[in-house]
């Protein structure tokens, strides 16, 4: 054996014996037993197989939940009932009325089995207008209060419960020890003690605890500890990426969460999408048997992850044997799993997959809808949560809960001159783009999966940290006005600037280093603008990770770090404002559970500021003027961010070619091609020539945008992440339009456009996406494309484009199936 693969396989090696032990909380049921075992000896290898697989509601009706007897579905981040954008209570009851009645169908004989229904409601029932959002774990960890989570999962489980949905993908115990990764704030903290308490302290909230009554009763829901193992370790914080660390880090640090979960009786496991030394965990058996059900005696099942099992060698999304003989007992195929099933099943009856290996994954999924009573629950139209829901879903106990969660998690990290608490009697202005946007402080998994595109109207109930300023202001007498530009009449006698990350989710995160908004310093400019007045300033930074922000917190006054704190803004108000009589009703009690960076580069010398640093309003001391060299030199490239306001952003090239394949530059505002078969006139759309009108006067002419350097797209190819073009179609007269990628010499895909392009408004402003996994289908490869963007189209067609990008939010998608 050569000496590479000898250094592999050491790396990869697991020693059970030296891994921390966990409990398994719930003694033998022999009536529980007696009761699975009569019905496995009624179900068929066919039902047997349906039971280990997960299908997503876009993709799977309740007709075929009948037919194949599916174990669970889900619905995933952009998965709304029928298809809609956004769901309310009554939709996704009325979902989970068709599916339940589905799976307990018992026409050709068939064994009534309970549907599991799982949603990620990762910080409240985050997928249902008018629900309550409480901070995401990242502010959560800031409040080092376990009570308090313990709180917030009750509360969230009867959300869920009330929409009649019983599994939440919850809670995430990550240890994330690398920021730029673009799930950080789905961790509580990078310190395992915490985590340690926080995972059994929302395992028992969601579940209820055990040995009482309340545990996985009507009012509770199944939860799940996410991601094993490692999701939080890989190298770079690349989602989805690979933990290059040893056994030894793998077993105290990023395990840390799951002894407690188990000894509080979590009834699944999620696996992770990630690697550890090169082994992707959904193939792991070592960990996924030997670790986790044997050592940890974890004795309910584990799921997978979104088609993650497709990404264990030699497995596809719908064939992967391996990932069930590995551990798996439920994979997760949201749109891969008719496919799966009869792959699956062929495997069973060939001997692939031990029938042994099916009867103890499909007993552990009996076994937790059996501890959960389901089988006696009878159809969500009839249970009680579900029949009050109107009076559960956004209550004002639930929103009270929230609102504490954000008094506690705001981390004071600068107050000089005391310029807070403010005094609401006198004139504030509350500036800055985040200041009345309840999106902007959600952040991603808010009512679809990325948290884009949203309106305040779409969180009925809910209230902005603006709205929340300006409604305490305003009874105290003073007077507040919101101005996200941060003008003003009268003018103020201080500013409160909220400003932050756009939303997102995932790998749509990721990021290279820690600066905040590379080449964009409006914040920092709007800041220094009304210091600049003589207006004292306090800055809310609204982020789901430290950032290196040197420059802002030396600009204003105060700096306030309050995380992403959900629906209930006026949360920030009750610490930043006095009562009406002067007092401090509510002072900083927020501790960092993340270190905040000293320089962009991330884990480059000692931290700014400290795990468990925060100030309060007893401390005096002023901060010194920090530094500002960020440690990052060389051009910033915008990770998904091809073309804005009519111009290719720093890192790419934008040009014209002609049909005779001469190119000429297209960051000027008009151009032409030399053969005169395209050309580019500047136009404005919503500002001064911030777009671009193309004419074509021949059908081999195209627009392309190239990157300097290949970009490894893959992970977004996977997810529902779009080409996003924001586009104005004047004249379409063929149907010759096409979109494309390159990915090289020779490699290059097109996804033709042009009968759904006819169909758009001529003349209106329109976001088109096109799915990633169009161009994969049409043979780019996604691990290499140096050409994100090309367009032909015929002759005769006038066009108008404003910005390129990655991205969810969209008008219209294109079905690349048409």
């Amino acid at each position: 054996m050569g000496g590479g693969h000898a250094k592999a396989d050491d790396a990869q090696a697991v020693h059970p014996e030296q891994w921390p032990r966990a409990t398994w909380p719930l003694p033998k049921d022999a009536a529980l037993e007696q009761r699975l075992a009569a019905l496995m000896a009624k179900m068929t290898v066919e039902e047997k197989v349906g039971q280990l697989i997960q299908a997503d509601v876009l993709s799977v009706t309740p007709e075929d939940v009948r037919k194949y007897r599916l174990g669970a579905i889900l619905a995933g981040g952009n998965s709304k009932p029928n298809g809609a954008q956004l769901a309310n209570a009554e939709q996704w009851k009325a979902l989970s009325e068709a599916f339940y009645r589905a799976s307990m169908d018992t026409r050709d004989g068939h064994v009534a089995i309970p549907l599991l229904f799982g949603i990620d409601a990762v910080h409240g029932h985050n997928n249902a207008v008018g629900a309550t959002l409480f901070p995401q774990n990242v502010g959560l960890g800031a409040t080092h209060d376990p009570s308090l989570i313990r709180e917030i999962g009750a509360a969230t489980a009867a959300e869920v419960r009330a929409t009649g949905i019983n599994w939440t993908f919850a809670p995430t115990v990550a240890l994330p020890q690398d920021v730029r990764w673009g799930r950080s704030y789905e961790g509580y903290s990078q310190d395992p003690a915490l985590v340690m308490q926080y995972a059994a302290a929302m395992v028992e909230g969601l579940q209820g605890k055990v040995g009482t009554p309340e545990f996985l009763d009507s009012s509770h829901a199944i939860a799940t500890a996410k991601h094993f193992l490692a999701d939080g370790g890989t190298k770079n914080g690349k989602d989805q990426g690979d933990a290059e660390i040893s056994e030894t880090a793998l077993r105290t640090l990023h395990a840390a969460g799951y002894p407690p979960s188990i000894d509080a009786g979590v009834q699944t496991v999620m696996a992770s999408f990630s690697s550890w030394n090169g082994q992707k965990m959904h193939g792991n058996k070592a960990l996924l048997t030997d670790v986790l059900k044997g050592r940890m005696d974890f004795q309910g099942f584990v799921v997978g992850d979104w088609n993650a099992h497709g990404q264990v060698q030699g497995c596809t999304n719908d064939d992967c044997a391996a990932s069930i003989n590995a551990g798996l007992d439920m994979l997760m195929a949201p749109d891969s799993w008719r496919g799966l099933y009869e792959h699956t099943l062929a495997e069973v009856k060939s001997g692939v997959i031990p029938m042994s290996r099916v009867n103890d994954a499909v007993a552990r999924i009996l076994r937790v809808k059996l501890r959960a009573g389901l089988f006696d629950a009878g159809a969500p139209s009839t249970q009680p949560l579900v029949v009050k829901s109107a009076e559960l879903v956004g209550s004002p106990a639930h929103r009270a809960i929230a609102r504490r969660a954000v008094r506690e998690s705001l981390v004071l990290l600068k107050n000089n001159g005391g310029v807070l608490p403010i005094d609401p009697r006198k004139r504030i202005l509350v500036a800055g783009d985040g200041a009345d946007s309840i999106s902007r402080q959600s952040g991603g998994w808010t009512l679809d999966w990325q948290g884009t595109g949203l309106k305040n109207e779409n969180f009925p109930g809910a209230q902005s940290i603006g709205a929340g300023i300006v409604e305490q202001v305003r009874a105290a007498g003073g007077a507040a006005d919101i101005a996200a530009d941060g003008h003003y009449t009268g003018k103020p006698d201080v500013a409160v600037v909220v400003f932050g990350e756009d939303p997102y989710a995932e790998f749509q995160g990721d990021i290279p280093n820690l600066l905040y908004r590379p080449g964009d310093d409006r914040d920092l400019e709007l800041i220094r603008r009304l210091r600049g007045d003589g207006i004292p300033v306090v800055a809310v930074f609204l982020s789901g990770r430290p950032l290196w922000v040197n420059r802002e917190i030396n600009a204003a006054d105060a700096f306030v770090a309050a995380w992403l704190p959900g629906s209930e803004g006026g949360g920030v108000a009750d610490v930043l404002l006095r009562t009406r009589d002067g007092r401090v009703a509510n002072d900083f009690r927020g501790k960092l559970s993340y270190a905040w960076p000293r320089s962009a580069v991330q884990g480059q010398g000692e931290p700014q500021f400290p795990l468990g640093f925060g100030l309060t309003y007893a401390d005096h001391t002023a901060l010194p003027k920090l530094s500002e060299a960020s440690g990052i030199s060389g051009e910033q490239i915008p990770v998904g961010d091809y073309l804005e306001r009519g111009k290719a952003v720093h890192g790419y090239t934008f040009t014209l070619v002609g049909a005779d394949g001469a190119a000429v530059p297209g960051d000027v505002s008009s151009a032409s091609t030399a053969d005169a078969s395209l050309r580019m006139a500047g136009i404005d759309f919503k500002a001064q020539e911030d777009a671009r009108r193309f004419a074509w006067n021949n059908d081999k002419a195209q627009l392309t945008i190239r990157a300097h350097s290949p970009m490894d797209l893959d992970r977004e190819a996977n997810g529902d992440v779009l080409l996003v073009m924001t586009i104005r179609v004047d004249a379409l007269p063929t149907q010759d339009a096409w979109v494309g990628m390159g990915c090289g010499n020779g490699c290059q895909g097109h996804v033709a456009l042009g009968p759904q392009l006819a169909k758009l408004t001529p003349g209106k402003w329109v976001r088109v996406g096109v799915p990633l996994k169009c161009f994969r289908a049409a043979g780019v490869d996604m691990h290499h494309v140096d050409q994100p963007f090309a367009w032909g189209a015929g002759k005769g067609t006038e066009l108008a484009i404003s910005r390129v990008a990655l991205g969810t939010d969209v008008d219209q998608v294109i079905d690349c199936a048409k």
